[in-house]
């Protein structure tokens, strides 16, 4: 059942919530906007790692006693790198089924 129907939304708005801002699929760049959106996921998560590692030498070196902010940034990170490889593992799923589809 598609709820799409339900809640009176298109899928392109769904998209739009998920941070892709397409304005319709006739414009042809809903393949760009998805992989513009993969790339920034994918830098955020970096940037977010690298954050981590930053808070932990500054923990380690004694620079701050804050765990509070050092935790957070551990999970922020772990977070963002467990969503972008479920990310990647669906990406992967999908592509292995179009290269297995008959035509």
């Amino acid at each position: 059942m598609d709820i799409t129907s339900l809640l009176g939304t298109s899928s392109l708005v769904t998209a739009d919530s998920v941070g892709l801002k397409s304005k319709s699929v006739t414009d042809g760049n809903l393949f760009q906007t998805m992989l513009n959106g993969a790339l920034e996921n994918i830098n955020n998560t970096n940037n977010l790692l690298s954050d981590a590692e930053n808070a932990e030498i500054s923990f380690a070196m004694g620079e701050t006693e804050n765990t509070h902010d050092l935790i957070i940034a551990l999970q922020k990170a772990s977070t963002a790198l467990q969503y972008t490889i479920a990310v990647r593992d669906k990406f992967m799923e999908a592509y292995k089924e179009i290269m297995n589809m008959q035509i």
